[in-house]
């Protein structure tokens, strides 16, 4: 049994890392990506949160989250985000009755500042590039950089070019 325990901060700023079952590409087609992001959606509306950045790749996606001030569950809002969005997937179950969609854990980190923000939002939306999928993070279709672009964190070409993105705590 793991030691690992799950930090917890009302109102926090997380990075999360989630994976799918056997690193299966269940986010192949726009009609998955469009299943997932309807889970979002609904659990957002039930139990608010703002995303401030997210990636979501073949077999894993990054996000950042925010939650309300008062409000430190996370994890019961990926429970019900996973849950949905396994609901969507025909896929076989084990012996416990669970869908083969997900890893059963998920990796968190709380924010602890501007540059940890930073650096971790570089790395969402450079994400796509570094495992080759295309050359900019403009040109990847499930991510949240023309968003950005939108806000003026970045200049449209960013990441056309390699960038060096500080490898930092459980970036992958």
């Amino acid at each position: 049994m793991s030691d690992y325990r799950r930090a917890y901060v009302p109102g926090g700023t997380y990075f999360f890392t989630l994976v799918t079952f056997n690193r299966s590409h269940l986010f192949d087609s726009s009609e998955r990506i469009s299943q997932l992001r309807e889970a979002f959606r609904h659990v957002q509306r039930q139990r608010p949160f703002t995303l401030h950045a997210t990636v979501i790749l073949p077999d894993h996606l990054h996000c950042m989250m925010q939650l309300p001030p008062d409000d430190s569950d996370y994890s019961g809002r990926w429970r019900e985000i996973k849950k949905r969005f396994s609901r969507s997937v025909t896929t076989r179950t084990n012996a416990r009755g669970e869908r083969a969609v997900w890893q059963r854990r998920f990796f968190e980190h709380v924010i602890r500042d501007e540059d940890d923000w930073r650096r971790h939002i570089d790395y969402i939306h450079y994400n796509p590039v570094k495992h080759g999928l295309v050359d900019r993070p403009a040109d990847w279709p499930w991510s949240s950089f023309q968003r950005a672009v939108d806000r003026g964190w970045y200049d449209a070409g960013w990441g056309a070019t390699p960038v060096d993105i500080e490898a930092g705590e459980g970036l992958e």
